[in-house]
């Protein structure tokens, strides 16, 4: 692997080497932003000479996702694509693959990239000084939202953070920030004792996270909002509310108690 690529060129691993970091990003439907999406992602790891690979997700998409992954992953070797069996959730494909991942600091970003992908550095930061995991967060330092949610969308995400808050007890500005980091070990814990594959895994991999003992750093990262979104506050925040119980039900079942086995790594380049 050269470890000082030069601006635009690619980050090649040798068969006997892993990558630093992994970035897994689910993707359903998104024919119109991963061209881009990864654009930016694979030239930003080159530009800042990371050793790093690029996870997408997908998540039994009906367009072109799929097929415009495997065109870019052609000239960037960064990419691999891993296929859901039929679309499953958020939840279900950033567990997917954060547990296939290879490496040592593996992260999750949605596609739309409304956290762009160079805040990536705070998280990486805040693991090397001693998080386990590291939770991007809009609300630590409102300025750097470049693009604010409709107040109603705002309204309706504190409410629920504020529930999330109270019933969960996790002491978090922002808990469904889709911008999060771990040490390879934090994920494999965490990811293999989560349940909840839709929108309101958030909740559940923090809480078992701290369940576990994991130390969490919320760090502040700039914020786009992108009114393509999919998520409905009204339908989606009913279920995950409904999902906070069912969370609330496997802690007192014993079910983040579990002991969790590692899961060996793949050969690289294999």
């Amino acid at each position: 692997m050269q470890t000082n690529p030069t601006p635009g060129q690619a980050v090649v691993f040798s068969v006997t080497q892993y990558p630093n970091y992994s970035i897994v990003i689910p993707a359903f439907n998104e024919s119109a932003r991963i061209p881009a999406t990864l654009q930016s992602v694979v030239t930003c790891i080159r530009e800042r000479g990371w050793a790093a690979e690029v996870i997408v997700v997908n998540d039994g998409s009906s367009d072109a996702t799929a097929e415009l992954v495997r065109a870019f992953a052609v000239n960037a070797p960064e990419v691999r694509l891993i296929e859901n069996p039929g679309n499953r959730g958020k939840g279900y494909s950033v567990s997917t693959g954060l547990l296939q991942a290879l490496g040592e600091v593996v992260m999750f970003t949605d596609a739309d990239l409304s956290a762009p992908i160079e805040e990536a550095e705070g998280l990486f930061a805040a693991i090397a000084q001693g998080a386990d995991i590291a939770i991007g967060s809009r609300w630590l330092e409102k300025g750097r939202q470049t693009h604010r949610q409709p107040l109603y969308r705002q309204f309706f995400g504190r409410c629920f953070n504020a529930v999330v808050r109270t019933v969960m007890g996790l002491p978090f500005a922002d808990t469904q920030c889709g911008f999060k980091a771990f040490t390879r070990g934090a994920a494999q814990t965490v990811f293999q004792l989560q349940t909840i594959e839709r929108w309101g895994f958030d909740p559940e991999i923090l809480f078992i996270a701290l369940k576990r003992g994991y130390r969490i750093q919320e760090v502040p990262v700039s914020w786009h909002h992108d009114a393509r979104t999919r998520m409905s506050y009204l339908k989606d925040g009913m279920k995950m509310l409904e999902e906070i119980a069912i969370i609330r039900w496997n802690a007192l079942r014993g079910r983040y108690g579990k002991q969790i086995e590692p899961i060996h790594r793949a050969r690289p380049g294999g």
